[in-house]
């Protein structure tokens, strides 16, 4: 089997905030070809502060004014300042089959996260968020020599992203407990096309144009809105400053509208590859309802104000069924463990720049929902990040830019599947400020 990636080079230019969702839902992004099932490559959660944790942010509260928690909206007590991010992301895909021996490897940048939070009262803040979910952006052909000498070539392509815009709410109800809600909308267009061509020969290289070519193909149209719901509690120590957080998070709700167009065809293709003489064998259209079901979240975290945290955390998602070809394909539950935190030296140490610097790490382990003959298709990989503070930021109005690397490994290599392992890289810039308030004068 030979495998071909192809890249797409982008120039994103932000303009604003809403033109640069315009830009997230033109863009092509990365994944690997196990994106050929389903919905495509699930983008675990695109923050860099989250994604160098290793995932963790249940239990997560940022002990500074600036950052916004959105994966669970309920940890917001301590944020103050209106904060804007933008960031994005490098992944570096390296793939390896037995089969044939082959390697192969994909690289792509894109804008991964956009989000605006301030504010409404000492109680109550209020975030919007706009980022890739999931996204299809493959191109494999599998040739295979026939014994009788003549070739079958099979090309199996896929385009598409789904993004998800946000808008979360956290409530403080006192200084111990705090309850959140965001609303999920989820959009996008995800395309599949397997073709399979006849034999030809191979003294006679053009007869690809002139072979009749079977063809397979689906549009998924999504449309799908839910809710997250949080909740924590937050106990800290006054005599030592060290503090216990427990969070916890379910997805409910779900309003999804996809539509499956499959169509089952054949053709030729002309000399200068469009499609000539299409015969429709079959056509049919389905919607599908629970295209992102129940998930929940549960973590615990324990730490010192303003100078370290450590977290564990547990996530679950019921699996699901997708229309795919004209078959209904059914992903098993997926539960990912996740550990990490962060360590800050120390802040008031103006002589050292670096004992200012927030310092990040993690690890996860997710069995992944999708399996192939006997073998789950599983992931893991640890993390590491920093926060290096703008040269005016101060410890109550934490702004600079965000750096963060991630590095891991999912397949297997057994039954002749695909091993990939990864290295994703990530910048991004927090400007937080008190904006959008009005100056009181005696």
């Amino acid at each position: 089997m030979r495998i071909i990636l192809k890249i797409k080079n982008e120039k994103i230019f932000v303009l604003s905030f809403i033109s640069v969702g315009y830009f997230l839902n033109a863009q092509s992004l990365s994944n690997s070809p196990y994106a050929t099932y389903g919905i495509g490559d699930v983008k675990y959660d695109n923050t860099i502060e989250t994604a160098s944790m290793g995932g963790i942010s249940t239990a997560f509260i940022s002990d500074f004014t600036s950052n916004f928690n959105f994966a669970n909206p309920a940890n917001n007590t301590n944020f103050e300042l209106t904060s804007i991010k933008l960031e994005a992301t490098n992944e570096n895909n390296y793939f390896k089959t037995n089969y044939n021996n082959t390697k192969s490897t994909k690289h792509s940048t894109y804008l991964s996260n956009i989000s605006l939070a301030f504010p409404i009262s000492s109680r109550v803040k209020m975030g919007l968020s706009y980022q890739p979910y999931s996204s299809k952006s493959y191109d494999i052909q599998n040739i295979e020599k026939r014994p009788d000498g003549g070739i079958y070539q099979n090309n199996f392509k896929g385009t598409g992203t789904l993004n998800t815009a946000q808008v979360a709410v956290s409530y403080k109800v006192n200084n111990e407990f705090a309850l959140g809600l965001r609303a999920n909308y989820y959009f996008g267009n995800l395309y599949d096309t397997n073709e399979f061509s006849n034999p030809y020969q191979v003294s006679n290289p053009n007869a690809p144009y002139s072979e009749l070519i079977n063809a397979y193909e689906t549009k998924n149209s999504i449309k799908n809105f839910n809710f997250t719901l949080g909740g924590s509690y937050q106990h800290l120590n006054t005599r030592t400053d060290k503090k216990l957080t427990i969070g916890a998070t379910t997805t409910f709700g779900n309003t999804s509208n996809m539509t499956t167009d499959y169509k089952n065809s054949t053709y030729f293709y002309s000399a200068v590859d469009t499609k000539a003489y299409e015969t429709i064998i079959e056509q049919k259209s389905t919607s599908s309802k629970n295209l992102l079901p129940i998930q929940a979240s549960f973590g615990v975290g324990y730490g010192s104000e303003n100078q370290w945290f450590v977290s564990g955390q547990l996530d679950y998602k019921k699996g699901e069924s997708i229309s795919y070809f004209g078959k209904t394909v059914d992903f098993d539950d997926t539960y990912r463990i996740s550990a990490g935190g962060w360590y800050l030296p120390n802040y008031n140490n103006f002589r050292n720049y670096f004992s200012r610097v927030v310092y990040r790490y993690g690890a996860f382990y997710e069995r992944g929902g999708l399996k192939i003959g006997s073998n789950n298709i599983n992931k893991f990989g640890i993390s590491a990040g920093v926060m290096l503070p703008f040269k005016t930021s101060s410890i109550t109005r934490m702004s600079g830019l965000e750096l963060g690397v991630e590095v891991g490994k999912r397949g297997t290599l057994d039954n002749n599947l695909i091993n990939q392992n990864f290295i994703n890289l990530r910048v991004g810039f927090n400007f937080a400020d008190k904006w959008f308030r009005k100056s009181l004068y005696n």
